[in-house]
């Protein structure tokens, strides 16, 4: 297993984190004994870097990770990263009350790495007016928390904003090499570590859809390697190539998964990959996007929407459902649209047609009349229903 440091304080951390929202079982329950079985292989094998959260399998994954760290004395040879599910309180108490209920399902005096969860620029607003700057002094003051950071689901702008707000140890973003441009992107993975802030790559696999075997006209760009390699191997091998990322988070739920994983994370050093290799994943990201629905890079210019739309996030759910034949994107079009965290839904539907976003597109993309497809495909009467169960699910506060 290699190592990086986080800057601020020094800590080793293994280059491979071990991702607890995609524990094997049924539905949201946890086949424990396998869950435990494959954690504690990739423990006994390197990995010190386990990140949960309050929501994960409806509640059940810190219980399950605080209860293998005590049963088998690990205490001290893992760090636990969590999250304050901040949609779900109304003020600084109940901030408070949730961190000390996640300690207590981890069996823990201690949440070392703790990040406000999912923010965006709204979000993180609504979160400093509920008193999170308070609560995030308090937290390490007492020792509860050892690292404060946070992870991010906003443009580029907002997260540069939200970096230079609080003195954070380390901030974890989505990063692959389809999204260079979207969400926090490279701009925001080289601005973070600029800041001496660690950073936790998430969806490096992109929902597991960039393991899957590609399209053939991608398949025929892997197969001019020299080295061949699986496209796992070239997905996380070109985020380790990168000497800012510090952690790659992997949902892993299965052993074959976890000693794959494990071998690449043993030899994947920053600057490994050659230039003509680095050029050759950037061919294969370009030709992705070719064969994509839409081809948005998810560059942001189009943005902000005067309708309210999130349309790089709209044909982001649109593009995996086609192209990766990744089933999970019509709920996730309605968990990031429905308005369930931030209260203001950016349905594709909400387009009225003013085309002012065309105007602005590099890719010169039919933007509207792509998002007409989107709402004919992922909205219909189902919506409200879904997206009410979903709040309860999450027990969003409407404050």
């Amino acid at each position: 297993m290699l190592y990086r440091k986080v800057p601020k304080n020094g800590d080793e951390l293994s280059i491979l984190g071990y991702g607890c929202m995609r524990f094997p079982g049924r539905g949201q329950s946890i086949n424990q004994k396998l869950a435990e079985s494959q954690m504690m292989s990739a423990i006994d094998r390197g990995v010190n870097y386990l990140d949960t959260a309050f929501p994960y399998h409806s509640g059940k994954s810190e219980p399950f990770v605080g209860k293998v760290i005590a049963n088998n004395g690990i205490r001290n040879q893992v760090k636990i990263a969590t999250k304050l599910p901040h949609w779900s309180v109304k003020s600084l108490e109940e901030m408070n009350k949730t961190l000390d209920t996640q300690l207590q399902r981890l069996q823990t005096d201690r949440i070392d790495y703790y990040l406000i969860h999912g923010i965006d620029g709204k979000t993180w607003a609504r979160a400093k007016r509920k008193g999170v700057f308070e609560f995030m002094d308090t937290a390490l003051k007492s020792g509860k928390v050892v690292n404060m950071g946070f992870s991010y689901h906003g443009n580029t702008e907002d997260f540069s904003s939200i970096v230079d707000e609080y003195d954070w140890t380390f901030c974890q973003i989505q990063y692959n090499y389809l999204d260079i441009e979207n969400q926090a992107g490279q701009a925001g993975l080289k601005y973070a570590a600029s800041k001496d802030m660690a950073v936790m790559i998430m969806e490096p696999l992109r929902g597991g859809n960039l393991a899957r075997t590609p399209p053939p006209e991608v398949k025929k760009i892997w197969n001019q390697a020299e080295t061949k390699r699986t496209p796992v191997e070239w997905s996380l091998r070109w985020i380790w190539n990168h000497p800012e990322v510090t952690v790659v988070l992997s949902g892993m739920n299965d052993q074959e998964q976890v000693d794959e994983n494990l071998s690449i994370a043993s030899e994947a050093i920053d600057g490994s990959l050659s230039e003509v290799e680095t050029k050759l994943v950037e061919k294969a990201a370009d030709t992705f996007r070719d064969v994509m629905k839409v081809g948005c890079t998810g560059c942001q210019y189009c943005m902000p929407c005067e309708d309210g739309v999130n349309i790089p996030m709209c044909f982001e759910a649109y593009n995996s459902y086609h192209t990766f034949r990744d089933k999970r994107a019509k709920l996730m079009y309605l968990f990031m649209n429905g308005g369930i965290t931030t209260g203001e839904p950016t349905f594709a539907s909400q387009c009225s047609k003013c085309k002012k976003c065309v105007k602005k597109c590099p890719q010169n993309l039919g933007i509207p009349t792509h998002l007409e497809e989107v709402a004919k495909d992922f909205e219909g009467f189902m919506n409200k229903p879904m997206i009410w169960l979903m709040k309860k699910m999450f027990r969003v506060s409407s404050e």
